[in-house]
């Protein structure tokens, strides 16, 4: 079931969205050549408490961290651990949920250590653009299948591919609510989309095949062709007046 947010909690949400956006920077200006990823998480969990929220993550199904950090092929879902140091060359996706005052925010990006190729910078510039380019296929009487449609026909221009299996939701009281927010679909196809719907739009978007595999740890999915991946997220209210970025530190 869908529950639209009225005007007062899609304004508390944007404090959760702030949060979690401000400690995807502070993870961010982490990720460099000798670091941890476990290193990056305890920096992201500490800032979260810092602002009086509570990492979503944590603890979310077993998960054992306050961050998914992901690296190269990794998609989503990387445990951060003491031992997977950071080198030169790595593209790195920090994913980070904060939970404030009964709501969640929800987003992501991709960062890069040292010197990357210009094919890591290329598939990270457009997975970027392709959130932005599903955010303006919204507008009256847009549906579901708009969004998708318009992150796919862009990432799809550069010969990259759109992960099938996992995609965008809503977002609320809970981490992860109706409606699922597909990263692929027909334009004018699914559901109206209406004012008061809160979304996180999430292109996972790969430079060779969509097809995916989930590692030993049940957690952290990886490209099946072991190219790379990256990942781009943020946490979006529909309004009468547009679309708002809950997720923006600013």
């Amino acid at each position: 079931m869908i529950t639209l947010k009225s005007g007062d909690s899609i304004t508390r949400m944007r404090d959760a969205g702030r949060i979690a956006a401000i400690a995807r920077e502070v993870g961010g200006e982490h990720v460099r050549e000798g670091v941890t990823t476990a290193a990056i998480d305890r920096e992201i969990k500490k800032c979260i408490l810092s602002h009086g929220a509570k990492p979503s993550f944590l603890g979310y199904g077993g998960f054992p961290a306050s961050a998914c950090i992901s690296v190269n092929d990794e998609i989503i879902h990387g445990i951060p651990s003491n031992t997977r140091v950071l080198k030169n060359g790595d593209i790195v996706k920090i994913d980070v949920g904060a939970y404030y005052k009964g709501f969640h925010g929800d987003c992501a990006a991709t960062f890069t250590v040292g010197e990357v190729s210009a094919e890591a910078k290329k598939l990270i510039e457009v997975t970027r653009q392709c959130f932005y380019q599903g955010i303006a296929a919204i507008k009256e009487g847009a549906r579901l299948g708009d969004i998708g449609h318009a992150v796919q026909e862009y990432a799809e221009s550069f010969g990259y591919s759109v992960v099938r299996e996992y995609v965008g939701h809503g977002v609320g009281h809970d981490l992860h609510e109706d409606p699922e927010v597909p990263n692929y679909g027909s334009a004018g196809h699914g559901l109206r989309l209406r004012p008061g719907m809160t979304i996180a739009i999430e292109p996972m978007i790969n430079a060779g095949t969509w097809e995916v595999r989930v590692l030993a740890n049940e957690w952290t999915v990886v490209t099946a062709d072991g190219k790379l991946s990256s990942h781009y997220e943020n946490t979006v209210a529909i309004t009468d007046n547009g679309v708002l970025i809950l997720t923006d530190p600013a």
